[in-house]
């Protein structure tokens, strides 16, 4: 899917563009005139249609005339977990991130796809993070109790649509 974009002119008598690529931004922004015949040069940034995780990533990182060229060079480079990596600690967890010299590697975020915080208790249960619990008593075992726990360490939120449970490390 192509990601489209949208230049809006500050200026009140200019007419803003569509955009996908930053040849087609230059192209129309050294053309983009005010009713007066001046030339616009102030714009702000929207996404306007594209997978949902570039538009969190777009929002995160407040991208704007200039940083859109790194954006667009990255968001076909990335995987998504980079990109969730980086939408947690920018927009989740307020880290500060230069798209054009920082790496979504820098930030060490463990995350769990499609989980509550019950879930992940009931999963590190069963991995043995708390121990070799024998099954009859597992029974009794107090999942919502061991979410809470888990709670002051980890945080549910969703992503572009994608439910998750991370906590940076």
């Amino acid at each position: 899917m192509e990601t489209l974009f949208y230049a809006q002119p500050y200026n009140l008598d200019a007419v803003g563009f569509q955009f996908q690529t930053m040849e087609q931004y230059e192209d129309r922004q050294s053309r983009c005139r005010d009713s007066f015949g001046q030339v616009v040069e102030e714009f702000q940034l929207q996404f306007i249609d594209g997978e949902a995780i570039d538009a969190a990533l777009f929002e995160a990182l407040s991208i704007g005339q200039s940083t859109i060229g790194a954006f667009i060079d990255l968001i076909d480079k990335w995987s998504d977990g980079d990109k969730l990596a980086v939408i947690i600690a920018v927009g989740e967890c307020g880290y500060s991130f230069d798209i054009a010299k920082d790496d979504p590697s820098d930030f060490d975020v463990n995350m769990y796809h499609d989980q509550n915080l019950k879930e992940l208790a009931e999963q590190f249960v069963d991995e043995g993070l708390f121990g070799d619990i024998p099954e009859r008593l597992s029974f009794y075992l107090d999942y919502d109790a061991i979410a809470r726990d888990l709670a002051h360490d980890y945080t549910e939120t969703t992503i572009a649509g994608q439910q998750l449970v991370y906590r940076m490390a």
